[in-house]
């Protein structure tokens, strides 16, 4: 007969389990305190920029509306170097001024404005064929056009929105680039690796485009049902779950962690920002917990990094002084019709599985670990040309073991991270038991 585990033992062992859970959930690696000291300067540069318009005479639409162009431009421009970076965001209002004019101009036109809305959507998502710059420049617009929803924004307010935009670009930037460019300081960082080739409807970008257009079309039809008003949510969620995803599987696990990360997020906005009634002070303060959870979740957690923006745009809601909780609960009811969108697009239209895709990633990753070993072979058996280096680099370099593999197919995330010094006694038997 087995020796029976004493309910001390076994109470204990349940306790540090519970434990190592919640750690899991709220500790992640973050070598170098890189995630730390970006969501930092996010907050220093997105305040700031709020700042600079509030003092130059701005409107609230306006204020919000530079805010989070700041906010965009910290959280979307990933170019390689900081030389790259700071060009993709000069380039922001090229893209961004047009699509805010488009939006304003046709505010009162439906169905010429809901058209216009799809092209932007397909255009952003199509742009990541160009690398990163395509990538940040397509966010930009499409949020961009989904600001002007959210501000119901007209004509008349064009002129204070482009100088807020642009105030809250040069603010940012100046916290980016000037005050805190702490890239500077790091290794040259690595490349991200680049789609996977093909043509026409085989491309990634093209498929996704196409993908974007039906699944945002039902977004946005079965949105304007549920609200005439805050339809533009559907439409943004579904959107949002196609970036940088590349498989029927990765879709369908991002549309079900936006959604937990929206429902977290409308309790957290009953109990935190219904209560404020729009007071600026503790209102500011929240957005700016808001924003540094924003940034730094988001390389390790969709879900809590929706959560952050969830209670964020309910902050800023709370501002406009239309928050109530029949606004929250549309939000969840227009979240679960954009995934219910991406997820009726990627299952019926051009699908993708995550086995074809991972093991598209796969062939990819032997044929260039092919050429590098050959190359490396030439390199010691004395030829001078033969260079490994150009392979490396096009496998993603140094990077994590299974950066490059589709999300749902990548292993999961390193357990939480150890506190810095001597590493703790073993807990013994009780300590190591589970429930």
């Amino acid at each position: 007969m087995a020796p029976r585990t004493p309910w001390r033992l076994f109470h204990a062992g349940a306790k540090a389990g519970r434990k190592a859970v919640l750690k899991r959930m709220f500790v992640a690696p973050d070598p170098g305190w890189l995630r730390l000291r970006s969501a930092t300067r996010s907050v220093l540069g997105i305040g700031l920029a709020v700042a600079v318009c509030g003092l130059t005479g701005h409107t609230l639409p306006a204020v919000i509306t530079g805010g989070l162009a700041a906010l965009l431009a910290l959280f979307t421009v990933t170019d390689a170097t900081v030389r790259g970076q700071a060009a993709t965001t000069a380039l922001l209002p090229a893209v961004g001024f047009p699509v805010l004019a488009l939006a304003a101009g046709l505010h009162d036109v439906p169905l010429l404005r809901d058209a216009a809305f799809l092209a932007v959507a397909g255009l952003g998502v199509y742009a990541r064929r160009w690398g990163p710059r395509g990538h940040s420049l397509g966010v930009f617009a499409f949020m961009t056009f989904f600001v002007a929803q959210f501000l119901h924004t007209v004509p008349g307010q064009l002129p204070g929105l482009y100088s807020a935009v642009a105030l809250g670009l040069l603010a940012s930037s100046g916290v980016r680039f000037g005050l805190w460019c702490y890239e500077r300081r790091l290794p040259p960082p690595v490349a991200a690796p680049a789609l996977p080739a093909g043509s026409g409807l085989a491309r990634i970008t093209t498929r996704q485009a196409v993908q974007v257009l039906v699944e945002g079309g039902f977004a946005l039809v079965v949105g304007q049902v549920l609200s005439e008003g805050r339809w533009y949510w559907a439409v943004g969620a579904a959107w949002w779950i196609f970036v940088n995803t590349s498989s029927r599987g990765e879709t369908l696990v991002r549309g079900f962690r936006r959604v937990l990360g929206t429902v977290v997020g409308i309790a957290a906005g009953l109990f935190l920002a219904l209560p404020l009634h729009g007071a600026v002070a503790p209102t500011a303060a929240l957005v700016a917990v808001c924003v540094f959870g924003i940034f730094y979740t988001a390389p390790v957690s969709y879900s809590w990094m929706m959560t952050a923006v969830t209670l964020m745009v309910a902050l800023l809601y709370g501002l406009l002084g239309v928050l109530e909780p029949g606004l929250l609960a549309l939000r969840l009811a227009e979240t679960g019709v954009g995934a219910m969108g991406a997820v009726l697009a990627v299952a019926f239209v051009l699908p993708v599985t995550t086995h074809a895709a991972t093991n598209a990633w796969i062939e990819r990753a032997v044929h260039i670990v092919h050429g590098c070993t050959t190359a490396a072979a030439r390199r010691l058996a004395g030829d001078p040309d033969a260079d490994p280096a150009p392979a490396r680099r096009r496998a993603g370099g140094g990077a994590r073991p299974g950066a490059a593999l589709p999300g749902s197919a990548r292993p999961p995330p390193e357990p939480a991270a150890r506190p810095q010094g001597p590493r703790p006694p073993d807990p013994g038997p009780a300590g190591r038991l589970r429930p």
